[in-house]
């Protein structure tokens, strides 16, 4: 399945990314990699970043310990972009079931908080 073009680009607040991978708003982005390489600060990163536009950010980890899930969480809090912000979590502690149905759960939060920004 093809991606459409972006026509309203979305600022990550890397150079890097901004330039080489244009991220639209409303997408939903995946983000992959091997341990350590920095996942967590892309996506917290670009969190912060949109702290002043009104865009509502949905963060969903699904971490092996709940201590990492949480480094997420605590990079948006500190920053205070907590009023933006969703954050849903799923550990490897949690059921089979709860890791499954997180990433269900944070596409279902976004379509609902698109479809009232735009009756609003």
């Amino acid at each position: 399945m093809d991606r459409s073009p972006v026509t309203v680009p979305l600022q990550t607040g890397i150079k890097v990314i901004d330039a080489l991978i244009p991220v639209g708003r409303g997408q939903r982005e995946l983000i992959l990699g091997d341990r350590m390489t920095g996942k967590t600060a892309i996506a917290v990163d670009n969190n912060i970043n949109q702290k002043e536009t009104g865009i509502i950010s949905i963060y969903c980890p699904l971490a092996r310990k709940a201590a990492d899930g949480g480094q997420g969480y605590r990079g948006v809090r500190d920053h205070g972009v907590m009023k933006s912000c969703i954050v849903v979590v799923a550990t490897g502690e949690d059921t089979p079931g709860l890791q499954f149905i997180a990433p269900y759960a944070a596409t279902s939060m976004e379509n609902i908080s698109r479809s009232r920004a735009k009756t609003c």
